[in-house]
């Protein structure tokens, strides 16, 4: 495979109808939305900003190509409480290593972007082998809480 740049682009008028069209495999859908489209719910999310948070949809994308999906909600003033929620590669691109390096490109936007930000953490699916892989590669670490009977796996940013 020929390597390509992966980025983070805010969803926009521009590309929200294209991220619609995003989607896992259907054994894969437990794993990161209760329902499709994915990236309907993270819309309406960041309208609606549930448990107070700031709601950040983001387009991930290999070169110029929609890949992927993920969402940052987030407490402005805090230094800890940033979640990534809904992060995946469309299942056309999975398999390629398109989900390391987003997880890598974007845990890096995150620091640029947010530099009071000290820890991001998530939620994973307690039968989302896989992703628990990933995300451990990543450096994230499972905390011992869970949200939503999901174990919470944390990220030190500092």
């Amino acid at each position: 495979m020929t390597q390509v740049q992966v980025t983070v682009r805010e969803v926009t008028r521009e590309n929200w109808r294209a991220t619609l069209q995003l989607e896992v495999a259907p054994e894969q859908q437990q794993f990161i939305a209760e329902y499709a489209p994915i990236a309907a719910i993270a819309l309406a999310k960041a309208y609606i900003r549930p448990g107070g948070l700031l709601w950040t949809p983001y387009a991930l994308y290999a070169d110029a190509e929609l890949i992927g999906f993920t969402a940052l909600a987030y407490e402005p003033e805090s230094a800890e409480n940033y979640w990534l929620f809904h992060f995946f590669i469309d299942q056309r691109y999975q398999g390629r290593g398109y989900g390391k390096q987003a997880l890598t490109t974007f845990i890096r936007f995150v620091r640029d972007h947010h530099p009071q930000c000290h820890a991001l953490q998530l939620t994973v699916h307690p039968q989302n082998l896989r992703a628990q892989r990933l995300y451990a590669q990543a450096g994230f670490s499972p905390t011992g809480a869970d949200l939503d009977g999901e174990p919470v796996y944390k990220l030190a940013l500092n």
